[in-house]
């Protein structure tokens, strides 16, 4: 018996078109997507700073629409099961609402955590916990993307029985052979790189929470008991200008990269580092792993509780320039193993168990007459 499965998403998104083509090809699953807005042709990025098109095919492989072009509560009549991705703007609440209207269960998946999206204090936050408590009643399961997410479903009454695991993850056989294929040679002789010269990376949008100041601060004050590395920022954003400055000699700005080149940059790098606070995941990181780099994360990133272990890289307080300049120190030396131990450890976290995930829930929703 086939599950007639209709996701609704804000946008494509580069990390998930993988997986939806995955998913759309399981025999007895017939998955459709309705997206609230189409970017898949390119838009503004305000992190980024800059308009962004994706270089990978976003809605290919898998049956889809834009919300303009769907009747939603048809769409959802037809369904058997409705699945979210978030529940932010009037969008989304309508499609709960139709969705409880026809007596439709609902799979939320979510990338909030308490790290990352806090509840808030006085009466903000009194008003938020008794929102997100009625939310919730609308909704029957919950697709846990990683520890941290499941504790904040946790902490706000769900029940252990209707979290399903559904981990984030990224097309990690892809970013492994291509940072096999990669040209590392060519890459640094474009960048100005010597042969054998140590590489920390950051790769992402150059903004506050995510701290590339802290990693240039870090970088400049390490003591370095060998060849000291080159400093790498691949990306964009609101602090590039100030980065720019401070930056100095040994420190290279490649600019913003498309998601097709990104392999080669990981593959160049000895440590990838994502030392951010109120980051509810961090896909680089799972990009940087699975592509064979060693990671140095900080302690306010979701992915830090189930990827980073001391075998693979190192986990940091946000903000703490010391600890993460000796986290580099440290790591350099043995980046070579970190960095396969890495690769070892990301591909348990894979597309296959989402749908492994994905497919408990459905069988949970089967088996529950009350769901």
């Amino acid at each position: 018996m086939t599950t007639r499965l209709l996701y609704l998403v804000s946008h494509p998104i580069q990390y998930q078109a993988p997986l939806l083509r995955l998913i759309s090809g399981q025999s007895d699953i017939v998955l459709r997507v309705i997206f609230e807005r189409d970017t898949s042709d390119g838009y503004f990025d305000p992190g980024f700073g800059r308009a962004v098109c994706w270089d990978v095919p976003l809605r290919q492989g898998y049956d889809s629409l834009t919300a303009a072009e769907a009747d939603l509560e048809r769409e959802i009549a037809v369904a058997d099961v409705i699945w979210m991705h978030g529940w932010q703007g009037a969008w989304m609440r309508r499609a709960l609402a139709l969705a409880k209207k026809l007596n439709k269960p609902v799979l939320m998946r979510g990338e909030n955590t308490d790290a990352a999206m806090p509840d808030g204090s006085g009466w903000r936050g009194l008003a938020k916990r008794l929102y997100l408590r009625w939310l919730f009643r609308h909704i029957t399961v919950f697709l846990a993307v990683g520890s941290d997410n499941r504790g904040y479903y946790l902490r706000r009454g769900i029940a252990q029985d209707r979290i399903f695991p559904m981990p984030y993850a990224v097309d990690n056989d892809t970013f492994a052979q291509c940072a096999i294929q990669a040209d590392t040679a060519d890459l640094r002789l474009k960048l100005g790189i010597a042969p054998n010269r140590p590489v920390i990376l950051f790769a992402g949008k150059l903004m506050p929470r995510k701290h590339p100041h802290t990693l240039l601060e870090a970088w400049r004050h390490s003591s370095w008991g060998g060849q000291a590395p080159v400093l790498l920022f691949v990306g964009d954003g609101i602090m590039a200008a100030q980065l720019h400055q401070h930056a100095g000699t040994d420190v290279i700005f490649a600019g913003f990269r498309n998601q097709a080149e990104l392999p080669a940059f990981y593959a160049l790098a000895d440590i990838f580092v994502l030392a951010s606070e109120a980051e509810p995941w961090g896909l680089a990181v799972n990009e940087a792993m699975a592509s064979g780099t060693a990671v140095i994360v900080g302690d306010r990133v979701g992915c830090a509780a189930d990827l980073v272990t001391p075998d693979c890289g190192a986990v940091v307080p946000a903000g703490d320039v010391q600890a993460l300049a000796t986290a580099m120190v440290e790591l350099l030396p043995r980046a070579g193993d970190a960095g396969r131990a890495a690769a070892r450890r990301i591909m348990q976290w894979d597309f296959a168990a989402d749908i492994a995930g994905l497919r408990q829930a459905l069988a949970w929703l089967k088996n529950t007459p009350c769901a």
